[in-house]
């Protein structure tokens, strides 16, 4: 047995490590990364002992904010009781999750199916609209991303995580919900094939934090409706108050048939579910079960996450401050000529950046992520070309802490165009 004798602070060192012993496939944000070792509401701290304000949220997955007291006191109690049976037995903690969620969901989505990451979810749903269809056909719109997995990656659509080589073939691609005739040919595809389910992301996260436009869900789902068609929400990036609402969709208007989350409702735990109504999820009746699927500690994470949620109103906070936070980047960087367009909903938002060709716009979105780090602030970075910047920190922000943000976000732009 070996131990590194790596320096907790050597991040020179971490990095020979993982090269050596992580599939390359796992690449990392940065050219000279922080050993990231502690995490404090909206903050985290790097191994040398520095604060940087998250923006990321752990790729929107730390919505209650990190080292949450009153989570990591749920979670303590449930491991010194017990940390897992698997769902071949009764337990308390998923089943409690699943009263809950069903009070906290639009009305009819009752009936879950528990599992550990958003692409076993993804493919939870998938196959429950295969099962209650008896059709193998599915939607999904370009620059779409629903996970890693054979099915879920073969929904995807943005090209940089379409990695195997031998997709399915009964995944057809509509234009991005933005272009105009998207609803078109989603009508054209329904009519020719044998769709059993439009899948959707409200809005695309790693796509570049695109909107779904004003009236589009309505529609789409009365054209899913006339075609006895099953309508799919993966709300992996959007659920849980990200953008105001338990789920984004209904802020759209519409509740979807099957609704996949994750992410933000373990806070750090890893826990993702597939919900749909007590009536479709009966098409679904042979062996399922799921080894970690509703994981004890993991379910008490969740409870005590939807509890501080309603506790501290945070889905009235994400918007209040999302509607502020896009006014202020309006305000302070629209005027700038490397800023295409300012993006989103609730504390997801997207900035968008244009210098030059597209692998210019890349390098140049390179160094204004590397300035801001060293500056204190950890954004994401999404979109097809890489070049938006992407804000979506614990929704327990504060709002002074995001107004420093734009401050330095103006100032290194300005500085990297002079």
């Amino acid at each position: 047995m070996s131990t590194s004798i790596c320096s907790p602070t050597d991040a020179g060192a971490w990095v020979q490590v993982k090269k050596r012993h992580i599939w390359p496939c796992v690449y990392h944000f940065y050219r000279e990364p922080p050993v990231i070792a502690r995490g404090e509401g909206a903050h985290l701290f790097d191994a040398q002992g520095r604060r940087y304000l998250d923006c990321y949220s752990g790729v929107g997955v730390m919505s209650a904010g990190h080292s949450n007291p009153q989570i990591l006191a749920a979670v303590q109690q449930q491991m010194q009781q017990l940390c897992h049976t698997t769902t071949i037995y009764l337990s308390e903690p998923v089943l409690r999750l699943s009263e809950r969620l069903a009070e906290l969901l639009p009305e009819g989505i009752d009936s879950f199916f528990f599992c550990a990451s958003g692409s076993e979810a993804n493919e939870a749903a998938l196959l429950l609209a295969t099962l209650a269809t008896g059709r193998n056909e599915f939607i999904t719109f370009e620059n779409s991303l629903h996970g890693r997995t054979k099915a879920a990656m073969s929904a995807t659509a943005l090209p940089m995580w379409r990695t195997d080589p031998e997709l399915l073939d009964n995944f057809h691609k509509a234009p991005q919900p933005t272009e105009p005739n998207c609803l078109e040919t989603v009508e054209r595809l329904l009519q020719n094939h044998k769709i059993a389910a439009v899948m959707f992301e409200p809005i695309q996260g790693n796509g570049g934090i695109h909107v779904m436009p004003g009236g589009f869900l309505p529609r789409l789902k009365n054209l899913c409706q006339q075609h006895e068609t099953l309508l799919i929400a993966d709300e992996v990036q959007t659920g849980i108050n990200r953008t105001g609402d338990w789920l984004a969709s209904t802020s759209f208007g519409v509740t979807p048939d099957i609704v996949t989350l994750a992410k933000a409702l373990g806070n750090g735990f890893p826990i993702a579910v597939a919900a749909t109504s007590s009536q479709l999820a009966q098409s679904y009746r042979k062996p399922g079960a799921s080894t970690f699927g509703g994981n004890l500690v993991s379910a008490a994470a969740a409870l005590a996450v939807l509890e501080y949620h309603t506790e501290h109103s945070l889905g009235n906070r994400a918007s209040q401050l999302g509607r502020w936070l896009s006014e202020v980047l309006h305000k302070q960087l629209g005027k700038l000529s490397c800023v295409k367009e300012i993006r989103g909903r609730g504390l997801m938002v997207g900035v968008e950046i244009v210098h030059g060709d597209e692998q210019q716009t890349a390098d140049y979105v390179t160094d204004v992520l590397e300035d801001l780090k060293d500056a204190g602030f950890l954004l994401g970075r999404t979109g097809p070309g890489r070049n938006v910047l992407t804000i979506m920190p614990p929704l327990v922000v504060e709002q002074s802490d995001l107004q420093t943000l734009v401050d330095a976000l103006e100032k290194i732009l300005l500085s990297i165009n002079e």
